[in-house]
């Protein structure tokens, strides 16, 4: 209990740092080294880090990735990115074929693609206006209905949601879980619109209310697809680098659904 709590002081001080240094290349740092360490750690639990050279190339891309938004003609970079990695690990697989097969490259690429391209939007979302509290939004709604999840579970929960996938998770963890994320986006929004903002942001509370609710069953789709894959490799976490928190996927697998649902939301002039 002492190293959990050890870590994730330390890692709430990097979080704060780095939301404070939302407006400087640092933020755009800090999410890309996410993606990269993301993508390793998925990587290293199908086991394709054996491939050197093909896993540099997707590891790489999920870095550089973050920083093509900030190019001007973002497309053009965004595109020849993912030109230069679809090149890159069909060379790597016509090189080593005799090693590696078709479900490596599949899975590196998809690994590659999706997860920074998902973590991408919190720098979208950071380069809107109220963008960092758009940011602390979608990082709560990810976050948060674990804690109303784990309670309504632990005193009220009965009926399993999918034991073999998630053996604690419960339909009524589930249901807190999505009431509490409501609740706490809508007193999260009162604060930020009457209290921090004078009355200047013109949220629209209902839905503000059911993105809380949505997004608790996007995160846990999230945290649920995360399981799957380490079940099915065989690991408990993805890694260590929180000590009694796990990896990076560990901590950002809601996230990583969660951030493109948000970006959808506010993008539509849904929320205010």
């Amino acid at each position: 209990m002492k190293t959990r709590i050890i870590s994730a002081a330390v890692a709430f001080v990097v979080a704060l740092i780095v939301l404070l240094l939302h407006k400087t290349i640092i933020f755009e740092i800090a999410i890309a080294l996410i993606a990269a360490g993301a993508v390793f750690e998925l990587l290293r639990a199908a086991n394709c880090l054996q491939f050197k050279i093909p896993s540099y190339v997707a590891i790489g891309y999920s870095f550089l990735y973050i920083f093509a938004g900030m190019m001007d003609n973002s497309y053009v970079w965004h595109y020849g990115l993912k030109g230069l990695l679809a090149i890159g690990l069909a060379l790597c697989f016509f090189k080593m074929h005799t090693q590696m097969n078709f479900y490596h490259v599949a899975f590196m690429a998809a690994c590659a693609y999706l997860v920074p391209a998902a973590l991408a939007t919190l720098v979208s979302l950071n380069n809107m206006r109220f963008g960092i509290f758009l940011v602390v939004l979608t990082l709560c709604c990810a976050w948060l209905a674990d804690s109303g999840a784990y309670f309504a579970g632990t005193f009220l929960g009965k009926h399993k949601l999918c034991p073999t996938i998630s053996p604690k998770k419960t339909v009524e963890g589930v249901a807190g879980g999505a009431v509490t994320n409501g609740l706490l986006c809508l007193i999260l929004c009162l604060v930020y619109d009457k209290i921090i903002r004078d009355g200047a942001v013109d949220f629209n509370y209902l839905m503000v209310i059911l993105t809380g609710v949505v997004s608790s069953v996007v995160g846990l789709a999230g945290d649920l697809s995360a399981s799957l894959i380490k079940r099915q490799c065989g690991i408990k976490d993805y890694g260590n680098i929180m000590p009694g928190h796990g990896g990076v996927m560990d901590r950002f697998d809601s996230v990583l659904f969660v951030a493109p649902f948000i970006y959808f939301i506010v993008s539509a002039g849904l929320l205010f």
